[in-house]
């Protein structure tokens, strides 16, 4: 897609510089910068508290992520977080919602001007999430799928005094297939369906995106949590397409074989991973809708955003306390949500 989904480009077209076709079927790239913030520095960015910035797009799923990771984490204090329009342009990632539209921290009216200061003539996609270094003003890594378990790995000195672990060792393994198969089939899923460029391809991908959600409900009617029985990296990268499958997959990318309400189990799992602190608090559905029904001028030329679904039914009671599983383990919750980065009434429940 075009800006959310690790990924950006022009307002007509699907991701550019992150995805490409082959056979008319979506197929996103790898992440252009893949550098890693460590706690060794091996790679020339060690951990270091106030020196990175997390850019987002409440929109995005896969910014989602790094949101979540980093409440449960409790890194707010260490890694300072802008949030960008959730509308770009085809000059990228906007920092409309700043006052003077910059981002104060950083100086910069758009994303890709981080892009531009680590690769002059950078040519590709502006993609959230983004880690910057602040005192260069240089993008470190726009590498999605490897921000979160670094988090959870790398920057263990700076956890919160009982942070929960997000990718136990003993557990890898699991959680490693677990979101493979959720990653391919859901998480881009619902991506090759939405931008199928011909009717084969997308009932493929939709068939696919259906056949995991079933998998995973069987694999949940019995567990509280993907992997063990403590919140995972699994849980978290489930939960970000899940929660904007009613709102937009289901009527915008043609994934409408079933809501997600329609499910008790997949739907009674999202209300309690959305009533736990950490994940509900960093969703804002109308930046949600307003970004994928505004931005996809191919998919929905009108721009009009629709009314539903209703989403009083996110805080209704979801009874999956009465099976086997702690969130946060020996653990506790995140404390509130920092002032400044509360979602606005407009995008809750």
């Amino acid at each position: 897609m075009s800006g959310a989904g690790g990924s950006g480009g022009a307002r007509n077209s699907p991701p550019k510089g992150n995805a490409s076709y082959g056979h008319k079927e979506f197929k996103r790239s790898k992440s252009h910068f893949a550098d890693r913030i460590t706690a060794d520095g091996r790679d020339g960015w060690p951990v270091e508290a106030g020196r990175y910035r997390l850019v987002v797009s409440r929109a995005c799923p896969w910014a989602g992520r790094a949101l979540i990771a980093r409440r449960l984490l409790g890194l707010e204090s260490a890694v300072s977080l802008a949030v960008t329009d959730p509308i770009q342009d085809d000059r990228s990632w906007r920092f409309t919602l700043d006052p003077d539209d910059r981002d104060p921290v950083l100086g910069i009216r758009f994303l890709s001007e981080a892009y531009e200061a680590r690769e002059t003539g950078y040519p590709g996609g502006v993609s959230v999430p983004a880690l910057v270094d602040v005192p260069s003003g240089k993008l470190v890594t726009n590498d999605f799928q490897q921000i979160t378990l670094d988090f959870a790995t790398e920057w263990t000195a700076l956890h919160r005094e009982g942070a929960p672990d997000l990718y136990p060792e003993p557990l890898r393994d699991e959680i490693d297939t677990v979101v493979e198969g959720v990653y391919r089939d859901v998480n881009n899923g619902v991506y090759r369906a939405g931008f199928a460029a011909d009717q084969r391809a997308y009932e493929e991908a939709c068939r696919d995106v259906f056949r995991r959600l079933e998998l995973t409900s069987e694999r949940l009617s019995g567990r509280r949590y993907l992997v063990g029985d403590t919140l995972t990296e699994a849980d978290i990268r489930l939960f970000c397409t899940l929660v904007r499958f009613d709102a937009v997959y289901h009527g915008h990318f043609k994934c409408n074989r079933w809501k997600l309400a329609e499910d008790p189990v997949l739907w009674a799992y999202a209300r309690d991973l959305f009533q736990t602190p950490g994940f509900g608090d960093t969703i804002d559905f109308d930046h949600i809708k307003r970004h994928y029904y505004h931005v996809h001028e191919g998919i929905n030329p009108t721009g009009i955003v629709p009314l539903g679904p209703d989403l009083d039914g996110w805080l209704t009671p979801h009874h999956r306390e009465e099976l086997v599983g702690r969130p946060f383990g020996d653990g506790t919750a995140p404390g509130p949500v920092p002032s400044g980065e509360e979602v606005p009434p407009s995008g809750r429940p």
